[in-house]
């Protein structure tokens, strides 16, 4: 039996949009790292990075190995196991009718994610004793994204997480398969705000549609993305 191999990866974008970057690292699976990649994107918005870090994750692993995705993006991880079905059956238009969002990343997402062993697990960012493959993406795409520098190492040389000052338990992960036609997202992401089940199609302040049912939070003097919320 091959056994799971166990990654993470992350986006930063400063500003939202600003300078924004991708990572992620790839461990064995007990969860030690072994490898990481990092890349500049120029100036783009945060689910653009998160959306290449799971691109670029997905095209540097072996399709034939199973493979747990950690993310803390709720946008990512609905967009692949909760939205992606009905928006190809829609012609990639959104239940408001409008093009989706970030489509040619998403539409090579989906190749990649095709005759794949792929699960992702949502995990909290910025929490003490948080994940820590999350922790290294995190500094990883932020660095990225300050320095518009890429890089890549082993488990030598992986990026060093800042620590985090908040006492807050980190919850629990929470898992979804691609091609799920469910998903259990009722948390938070990135903000630490309320969120609610979205009743009509909105549009975040970062300009990327959401369907009704979406997971939104409370984003500067509008709704959106949970993930849009801390960088707003």
């Amino acid at each position: 039996m091959v056994e799971r191999v166990i990654a993470a990866c992350d986006g930063a974008a400063k500003g939202n949009p600003g300078p924004a970057g991708w990572a992620y690292v790839v461990a064995d699976s007990a969860a030690v790292p072994q490898r990481w990649e990092s890349g500049a994107l120029g100036h783009s918005t945060n689910n653009v990075g998160e959306l290449t870090a799971l691109q670029r994750l997905l095209a540097s692993t072996d399709p034939g190995v199973p493979l747990e995705v950690r993310l803390d993006s709720t946008y990512t991880r609905d967009a692949v196991t909760k939205w992606l079905a009905g928006w190809k059956r829609n012609g990639w238009k959104t239940a408001a009718g409008k093009p989706v969002a970030n489509q040619e990343l998403i539409q090579r997402i989906d190749a990649l994610l095709t005759g794949r062993d792929v699960s992702f697990v949502y995990v909290a960012a910025h929490q003490v004793d948080g994940d820590p493959l999350n922790a290294i993406a995190d500094k990883a795409a932020s660095d990225a994204a300050r320095t518009q520098q890429g890089a890549a190492g082993t488990s030598a040389d992986l990026p060093e997480p800042e620590p985090q000052s908040s006492t807050a338990a980190s919850p629990r992960p929470r898992r979804a398969t691609a091609g799920a036609a469910k998903s259990s997202a009722k948390g938070t992401a990135k903000g630490t705000g309320r969120t609610l089940a979205a009743r009509f199609p909105g549009t975040c302040p970062c300009g990327t549609a959401y369907p009704k049912g979406a997971t939104i939070t409370k984003v500067g003097s509008g709704w959106g993305h949970p993930d849009c919320a801390a960088a707003h």
